[in-house]
C-alpha cells in the first residue's frame, strides 16, 4: 500500500494485490453492470503453429504482435457495428506505440464483418493507448483476465465463478472438443462454468 512500491496504492492489479484487497475488488466488480469477453489461445498450440510455419518457410519469424492482432480481430469480429461510435482503450505494452496497428486490426475486423453481412458500417472508432493508473476499466479487465488465467493454468474456477454472470463470451481458439458443434474456436457463452475449462 506504499506509493513508492508502485502497486495497490496506485492501481489495482490482481496478481499483486493482497487476498483481502482482491476479495473486495471481486465484490465491487460483481456489483456493477459489466460485460466481459475474451479470446484465449494455448501457448503449446501457438508453438505448434510456429513450428509448422517454420517447416514450410525458413523465412517465417514469429512476432507476438501478429498473434495479438489476430486475437484482437477475433474478439471484435461481431462487435463494431451496433453503435454509432466506439472508444477503445488498450493497455500500453512496452515503449512502442501500436495505436496505428491496433486501429488497422479493428478496422479490418469491422470491414470483414460488414462485407460478410452485407451491411454499411460507418461508426467512428477512437483508439486510446493508456495505463491502468489512468483507466479504471483496464484495472477491471485485469481482474477478469487474472481469474480466467487461473482456470486455464491452474484449473481453478473459484475466482471466475465470482465474475461469471458478467462474462458474455469466452472464445477458446484451441478447444477441439465435440459439442454437436464445430471443432476449434468453440464459444462458451454465459453457461455454468463446468463447460469452459
Amino acid at each position: 500500500m506504499k506509493v513508492e512500491e508502485g502497486k495497490t496504492a496506485l492501481f489495482f492489479h490482481a496478481k499483486d494485490d493482497l487476498p483481502e484487497v482482491r476479495r473486495e475488488m471481486f465484490k465491487l466488480l460483481g456489483s456493477h453492470r459489466l460485460h466481459f469477453s475474451a479470446v484465449v489461445r494455448d501457448k503449446q498450440s501457438v508453438l505448434a503453429y510456429v513450428r509448422s510455419r517454420n517447416e514450410n518457410s525458413s523465412e517465417y519469424r514469429y512476432r507476438a504482435d501478429e498473434l495479438y492482432d489476430y486475437m484482437l480481430r477475433r474478439l471484435f469480429k461481431q462487435r463494431l457495428h451496433l453503435h454509432a461510435a466506439y472508444h477503445v482503450v488498450f493497455a500500453r505494452r512496452g515503449k512502442s506505440d501500436r495505436t496505428k496497428a491496433l486501429r488497422h486490426a479493428l478496422e479490418t475486423s469491422r470491414e470483414r464483418f460488414a462485407d460478410d453481412q452485407g451491411i454499411d458500417n460507418n461508426a467512428s472508432l477512437e483508439i486510446l493507448p493508456s495505463s491502468p493508473v489512468r483507466e479504471a476499466g483496464l484495472q477491471a479487465v485485469d481482474y477478469f483476465l487474472w481469474a480466467l488465467q487461473r482456470v486455464f493454468e491452474r484449473h481453478e474456477d473459484r475466482f471466475i465463478q465470482l465474475l461469471w454472470p458478467q462474462c458474455s463470451l469466452i472464445v477458446d481458439m484451441d478447444d477441439t472438443r465435440e459439442k454437436g458443434e464445430r471443432a476449434g474456436g468453440q464459444m462458451h457463452e454465459n453457461r455454468r462454468f463446468g463447460n469452459v475449462g
